[in-house]
C-alpha cells in the first residue's frame, strides 16, 4: 500500500512480512511465558487438590491437579473443630476492613496536605523517606507500644500501620498530577479543602485510592508478627495468620491427636487428617479473601501503579 506524504513523495506502508527469525521468536516467547505460567500457578493447583484430597490418601504422593479422593474432613477439622480459627479468621477481617479504611483515609489526608504547592511544612518529605530505611528497632517500639496502652488491645493493629511513608509518597506522586484548575475554580466557588479533597480530589484519584487500599489490605490480612508481639497470649485477639503460623509449627501434634482420637473411637482412618492436609487447608483459606478481591481492583491497581509513579 502507497501513501504520499507531505512533499509529494511515494511512500510505503504497510505490515513487515514476518520472517522465519520473527516466527522462531514469537514461539520462542510464548513456550517461555506458557512455561511461566504453568511454574506460577502449578503449586497453588496442586496446593488445592491437597487440601481437598483424603489425609491418608494423600501420603502415597500422586497427587497433581486434582484430589484423587475428595473430602472436606481436612476443612472441617479447622474450621469446625478449632475454635480459635473462627475467632482468628473474624480478627483478621475486622481488622482488614478496618485498618484498610483508616489506612488509606489517613494517606489520602497527609498525601493531599503534602501535594500542596503553599504548605508552610512541605519539605518534610525527606524525614519520611527517612523512616522507610530506618526503624525505632522491636524492643523500643515495644516500650512505645506498652506505653500507649496498646498492648492487649486491638487497636494495636489499626493505629502503628495507619500511615506508611511509601503510600504517602506514592499517593502524593498521583494528587501533584492533577490539573491545578480543578481546585482553583473550587476555591473561587468558595469550597473549603475538606470539600475540594472529598468532592474533586478523591473521585479523581480511585485507581491510586484503589491501589493504596490494595496495599494496605494484603498488609493487614498477612501480618501475624505483630499478633505474636503484642496479643500472642490474648486468644481473644488472635488472627488467623498467627494461627496459621502456629499450626505450620505445631500440624504434626494437632494430626497426632486427631489420629489418636479416630483410633479410640473406632472410626475409619479416612477421618484422620496429617500435617500436610492441615497445611494446605490453611494455606487455601488464608489466600482465598485475597484472590477474590483482587479481580476487582486490578484495573485501578495497573492505572494506580503507572500514573502514580510518574514523578518522584
Amino acid at each position: 500500500m502507497e501513501k504520499k506524504n507531505g512533499h509529494g513523495m511515494l511512500s510505503k506502508i504497510g505490515y513487515k512480512r514476518m520472517t522465519v527469525e520473527d516466527l522462531f521468536l514469537d514461539i520462542f516467547i510464548y513456550i517461555s511465558l506458557l512455561f511461566l505460567c504453568v511454574v506460577t500457578l502449578y503449586p497453588f493447583i496442586n496446593t488445592i487438590a491437597y487440601s481437598f484430597n483424603d489425609a491418608i490418601d494423600s501420603v502415597r504422593g500422586g497427587i497433581y491437579l486434582w484430589p484423587r479422593q475428595f473430602t472436606l474432613r481436612n476443612y472441617e477439622k479447622i474450621l469446625v473443630g478449632n475454635k480459635a480459627i473462627s475467632q482468628a479468621l473474624f480478627i483478621s477481617v475486622s481488622r482488614t476492613v478496618i485498618g484498610g479504611f483508616t489506612g488509606v483515609f489517613a494517606t489520602l489526608c497527609v498525601a493531599y496536605v503534602l501535594s500542596r504547592r503553599d504548605f508552610v511544612f512541605r519539605k518534610v518529605t525527606p524525614f519520611l523517606v527517612f523512616t522507610m530505611y530506618f526503624s525505632g528497632g522491636l524492643i523500643p517500639t515495644f516500650i512505645l507500644m506498652r506505653d500507649l496502652r496498646l498492648i492487649n488491645t486491638f487497636w494495636v493493629y489499626i493505629l502503628p500501620t495507619m500511615v506508611g511513608a511509601y503510600n504517602i509518597m506514592f499517593m502524593r506522586s498521583y494528587i501533584e498530577g492533577i490539573p491545578d484548575s480543578f481546585t482553583e475554580a473550587a476555591k473561587i466557588d468558595g469550597a473549603s479543602e475538606y470539600r475540594i479533597l472529598f468532592t474533586i480530589i478523591f473521585p479523581l484519584s480511585l485507581p491510586i485510592v484503589a491501589t493504596i487500599t490494595l496495599f494496605v489490605a494484603v498488609q493487614q490480612w498477612n501480618a501475624w508478627f505483630d499478633t505474636m508481639i503484642y496479643n500472642g497470649m490474648n486468644p481473644k485477639l488472635t488472627t488467623l495468620q498467627y494461627e496459621l503460623q502456629k499450626l505450620l509449627t505445631s500440624a504434626l501434634s494437632i494430626a497426632a491427636s486427631d489420629s489418636d482420637a479416630v483410633l479410640a473411637s473406632g472410626d475409619s482412618q479416612r477421618a484422620a487428617v496429617t500435617p500436610m492436609s492441615i497445611r494446605t487447608a490453611m494455606t487455601v483459606i488464608s489466600v482465598t479473601p485475597i484472590l477474590f478481591v483482587y479481580p476487582f481492583l486490578q484495573k485501578y491497581f495497573i492505572r494506580g501503579l503507572t500514573l502514580g509513579g510518574v514523578k518522584g
